[in-house]
């Protein structure tokens, strides 16, 4: 059992401390936001991820969970860097936080301590980091690869853990932290470490703009996205995953760390074309989706009401970072839209668009409704219903998530991603 002092408390350093913790582990985890500790203390957590409130309250009965506004870690055996990597104006990753940290508590880590990067960062960090300690802990790289809305599982359940160290011992005792997973451990340099992470995502990224790519030609020649991409996938050398044509990738991650990417790379005096495609298909996808619901409008934006269903950047999750419905959002606001949004877990007020709390009440005089978070909930609507409280009777189905047959039973049209219904390729 190792004692372990996790900085920060976001989706990954939450998950991390309470699965470490889980695993058998002293572990506390600090933050400077005090009011989020307080909650934490009290076992109570505002993210929406499965199973992270049962595992938070656990640790604390137990006792081997903690939460502090400082980091303690004289004690350490290890610490974990778990703080925001956001992007940089010059799209690089902002190590703001990093650096902040390591000069609150680098005086203080004892002998025998091994630094444990989990925050996403570019290749030379772990080197950086360990020229500022003059080499006198070792650093690790251990990136993490965690969904939001999936956190926990993925935590206890990898397809792998990567362990970057130029210190074999260290890599090592990184590496027995995880011994009760049952998962291959890839050591490795740091440099290779903090590449895959980066490496990963981008590719993660790269199939889902192909996706959409491949529907907008679905969309030309009258081919259908989903048996497309399901014969697709089909290929055990592709496979399914990250292959659904939408409005569009967002969140916390892809946006931010392809961007990174594409810095290194350039630093490097790499052309990466392939990402740099892979990004600008991803903002076309977000002026696709606005295209179809000009489309429904007769192809006039001002002055139209608009229902927004959907604002997380994917079901499961609260997180609207970088959410692609926030971009279509933003770009029907500035063309002079009235919009309405409901999402089941948002409720904070978004710039350009009214948040209600009940679906129904977002459809009311709506000139078309337009879904764009894949909630399962939405499937359920009664759509006769809406069809009597819209104004129009389009639904521009950004995800696909809807049953075509239900909508069109209610009197709607159902216009998706990919396939030859509701087709506008004018402003494509």
């Amino acid at each position: 059992m190792a004692t372990i002092a996790v900085v920060g408390t976001g989706y990954v350093g939450l998950a991390a401390g309470a699965c470490l913790a889980e695993l058998g582990h002293r572990v506390s985890c600090s933050d400077v936001d005090g009011d989020k500790v307080r909650l934490l203390r009290a076992g109570k957590v505002d993210i929406i991820e499965p199973g992270l409130g049962e595992l938070v309250r656990s640790g604390l009965a137990n006792g081997r969970l903690r939460f502090l506004t400082t980091p303690t870690v004289t004690d350490a055996d290890f610490v974990f860097l778990c703080v925001p990597t956001p992007m940089a104006a010059d799209g690089g990753a902002d190590l703001s936080a990093v650096t902040s940290v390591m000069r609150q508590i680098g005086d203080q880590l004892p002998p025998g301590c091994v630094v444990v990067n989990k925050s996403t960062v570019p290749v030379g960090t772990a080197t950086m980091l360990s020229e500022s300690l003059n080499g006198r802990v070792p650093v690790v790289s251990n990136p993490e690869f965690l969904r939001e809305g999936s956190a926990v599982h993925d935590f206890l359940h990898p397809d792998r853990i990567v362990v970057g160290s130029d210190d074999l011992t260290a890599a090592r005792r990184v590496a027995e932290l995880y011994a009760a997973l049952p998962a291959p451990v890839l050591v490795t340099s740091t440099a290779s470490a903090e590449l895959i992470k980066y490496a990963a995502n981008s590719f993660l990224a790269v199939k889902l703009s192909y996706a959409n790519a491949i529907a907008e030609l679905c969309e030309r020649l009258g081919a259908d996205v989903a048996d497309v991409v399901k014969g697709v996938g089909q290929d055990h050398r592709i496979g399914e995953s990250f292959l659904r044509a939408g409005p569009g990738w967002g969140g916390s991650c892809l946006p931010k760390d392809t961007s990174a990417l594409l810095r290194t790379a350039s630093a490097a005096g790499q052309h990466f074309s392939l990402l740099e495609a892979a990004i600008a298909t991803n903002v076309r996808q977000h002026s696709r989706v606005v295209a179809k619901i000009r489309g429904a409008l007769g192809g006039e934006l001002r002055g139209a009401r608009i229902c927004l269903l959907g604002l997380a950047f994917k079901a499961g999750t609260n997180d609207m970072r970088d959410s692609p419905a926030l971009a279509v959002a933003a770009t029907l606001a500035a063309e002079g839209a009235e919009l309405t949004g409901y999402d089941p877990v948002v409720t904070a007020d978004v710039p350009g668009l009214r948040v209600v709390d009940d679906p129904y009440e977002a459809v009311k005089d709506a000139g078309v409704i337009v879904l764009l978070t894949e909630w399962p909930e939405f499937r359920g609507l009664e759509w006769t219903a809406i069809r009597a409280l819209a104004a129009g009777d389009v639904v521009v189905d950004a995800r696909n998530h809807l049953d075509p047959t239900v909508v069109t039973a209610a009197g709607m049209r159902w216009w998706g991603i990919g396939c030859s219904r509701g087709v506008d390729t004018r402003d494509t």
